[in-house]
């Protein structure tokens, strides 16, 4: 049986949906799902009145990248100190708006090569930990969670908790036989 889009979103992208992460990335295989833009239109659709975006952000080879955002807590992530010290580089215009800092974004994801990691930023990880991964090449990390932490663990492991929390309880409701559009009332 096909997971649903409903399923995978609960799954993957809670806490951008309830407002506890900026943004959560999900992947999905080319092709699994042949109507996911008229879906994607529908999730924004709905979502739009709770500050959610649901955008396309690479649509390469064999998988999709979808990023479900909230542009407000998305700018908060990328004003926090450090960050334009390691966007700027990499060829980020921070004064433009949310949306045309994510398509270059998807221009670098897109470019092949290495995966940009500096999307940790936009996925509101602590700088230090972006920092770390990129320096360390994954490699020597203190806990291995939603991302790896090089910085405060204690900090770290408070966050896990509570999207971890979040989402356990929208996958409780799901169980219950209700839709993603049912659980957040944008039905």
């Amino acid at each position: 049986m096909q997971t649903s889009l409903d399923q995978l979103f609960a799954t993957h992208c809670a806490p951008a949906l309830a407002g506890v992460a900026p943004a959560n990335l999900i992947s999905l295989r080319r092709g699994e799902f042949p109507h996911l833009e008229e879906a994607l239109r529908k999730y924004r659709q709905a979502f739009a009145r709770r500050g959610v975006k649901f955008d396309r952000l690479c649509s390469c080879a064999n998988r999709e990248l979808i990023l479900v955002y909230r542009p407000q807590l998305m700018a908060q992530a990328l004003e926090r100190d450090g960050v334009e010290d390691i966007l700027t580089p990499c060829g980020y215009d921070l004064s433009r708006p949310v949306e045309e800092i994510l398509a270059h974004l998807g221009r670098r994801v897109r470019q092949g090569g290495a995966f940009p990691h500096e999307i940790g930023l936009f996925l509101g990880y602590p700088v230090e930990d972006v920092v770390g991964f990129i320096e360390n090449q994954g490699q020597n990390f203190k806990l291995c969670g939603p991302w790896k932490v090089y910085g405060d663990v204690e900090a770290a492991q408070q966050c896990f908790t509570r999207m971890q929390k979040v989402s356990q309880k929208i996958r409780e409701r799901m169980e219950q036989g209700n839709t993603l559009f049912q659980v957040f009332a944008v039905a």
